[in-house]
């Protein structure tokens, strides 16, 4: 089955529309592609040690233009949801250039002596050290016991040099530690996608996603009750998807060919 003309997309952007610090292929123009024919999309990442707007500064670095409104990251939505649910500040372990998507929230800082509505858990990378662990730790186990947000549960990604540890490694050990449940604010919770369609104003039904993560991205969205397309990029590994019971509904090399794929092509 391919998409017809109602149909809208769901984009990933690490390993979907760049590598490291390398633009994949043909992303750019076939961004160009979908607006010239005015197939509604958005882009979702669960990116978290970049703000939105330095996101849209590196595509913009790599000749591909994206509003910042038509990027939604997991510390977006768990700041909307921070701001209508949380009472206190938010001890939160992202990068500090990503804190700007918390605007408006105040911030815990020392867990002997500041209180947590809650603990935000991203991506750190190289950051993260026994300190910073226990740090998040000692904030969950206050009397109060705050929430622990996860932002995306991702448990890889491929960087320049090779794979890299993503979120989810360390929100399990944090909520095996502590006991706590998290809450995704990402890929692969449904409540994410659900959201993204929301601002798309497109139903699951008529909404493909493309990725280059094989669970997160394809498995996910199929949950959400959308379609999902695999890329041969990125993270993509051929092992996995040979052994894997989640069947994308098309594997196609790159997004580089979505707009020969979309119009009926081999």
């Amino acid at each position: 089955m391919r998409p017809d003309p109602s149909t809208a997309l769901l984009i990933d952007m690490d390993g979907v529309l760049y590598q490291g610090e390398q633009a994949i292929a043909g992303a750019a123009e076939t961004l160009d592609w979908l607006r010239a024919n005015a197939v509604a999309h958005r882009f979702v990442t669960n990116a978290s040690s970049r703000p939105r707007a330095q996101l849209v500064a590196r595509l913009a670095g790599h000749g591909i233009t994206v509003e910042e409104t038509h990027i939604l990251t997991p510390l977006v939505a768990a700041a909307d949801w921070l701001r209508e649910q949380v009472d206190g500040p938010v001890a939160a372990f992202v990068p500090k250039p990503t804190l700007a998507d918390l605007d408006g929230l105040a911030l815990a800082r020392d867990p002997e002596h500041d209180r947590a509505g809650a603990v935000v858990v991203g991506d750190l990378g190289a950051a993260w050290d026994f300190a910073t662990l226990n740090r998040a730790f000692r904030f969950l186990m206050q009397p109060d016991a705050p929430p622990l947000l996860a932002l995306g549960m991702t448990r890889y990604w491929r960087a320049e040099d090779g794979l890299r540890l993503d979120t989810a490694p360390f929100v399990m050990a944090l909520a095996h530690a502590s006991g706590r449940e998290p809450q995704v604010f990402g890929k692969p919770a449904a409540a994410f996608f659900e959201r993204a369609l929301a601002a798309l104003g497109a139903s699951p039904a008529t909404t493909w996603m493309i990725g280059d993560d094989l669970r997160g991205d394809v498995g996910g969205a199929q949950a959400a009750g959308m379609r999902g397309l695999l890329v041969r990029t990125g993270k993509f590994r051929a092992a996995e998807l040979e052994t894997s019971d989640i069947r994308p509904e098309a594997v196609l090399d790159s997004i580089a060919e979505l707009p020969r794929w979309w119009s009926g092509g081999d």
